[in-house]
């Protein structure tokens, strides 16, 4: 069997990453955009010294990590900011995306996830995948469980949710829907087991 590239994606507080964590333990290799973008603006990270030059040296910690509350306040409030900090992430999350996913051919794996928030976004990562896989649950589920676990304040969390892609445009690239809105943890694993099977798991 070939194997299956899956992208994952979900607003916010969708449960994706849980269905990611679940779809690993039956033998995926994980990309995750998210945690690569983390690491590029880590202490150290490549993306580092491009950000201080675009936006200035305050951009940066004193840990050397690049401030994520400063540079999500300057792209929300700056569309312009917010496509240039992307001309700068966006690159290098695909470059270290393909070295990880061709790490995991190279094993054999049967199937590699792509866990991307803005899959349906960006337009570019469509192409290389065979199937989409979208976490979806209803807005106000979303702002209910972030506000609960990130402690963010109701106003942050409309921001980041308005952001991102809506419901119906996420929907609309489904090739498969995980409703997550009133699942236990258990019976959501139970379904991402019954995926697994689908994708050679």
């Amino acid at each position: 069997m070939a194997i299956q590239r899956i992208g994952l994606t979900g607003g916010i507080g969708s449960g994706k990453s849980t269905v990611g964590r679940v779809l690993v333990a039956c033998g995926a290799a994980l990309v995750d955009a998210d945690a690569i973008a983390r690491k590029l603006t880590a202490p150290g990270g490549a993306a580092l010294t491009e950000l201080a030059s675009r936006f200035g040296a305050q951009v940066i910690m004193a840990d050397g990590a690049m401030d994520r509350d400063y540079m999500r306040q300057l792209a929300f409030s700056n569309p312009a900011v917010k496509e240039e900090l992307e001309a700068v992430i966006h690159p290098l999350v695909g470059r270290e995306a393909l070295r990880q996913s061709g790490q995991a051919v190279a094993a054999g794996l049967a199937c590699i996830v792509f866990d991307i928030p803005l899959l349906v976004e960006s337009g570019r990562w469509r192409q290389q995948l065979d199937r989409v896989l979208v976490v979806d649950c209803r807005e106000a589920t979303q702002l209910t469980r972030v506000m609960a676990r990130n402690g963010l304040a109701r106003e942050t969390v409309e921001k980041i949710m308005a952001a991102q892609a809506g419901r119906p445009q996420r929907l609309a690239a489904a090739d498969i829907c995980i409703y997550n809105d009133a699942l236990t943890l258990a019976a959501l694993e139970v379904l991402v087991r019954q995926l697994a099977n689908r994708f050679g798991l």
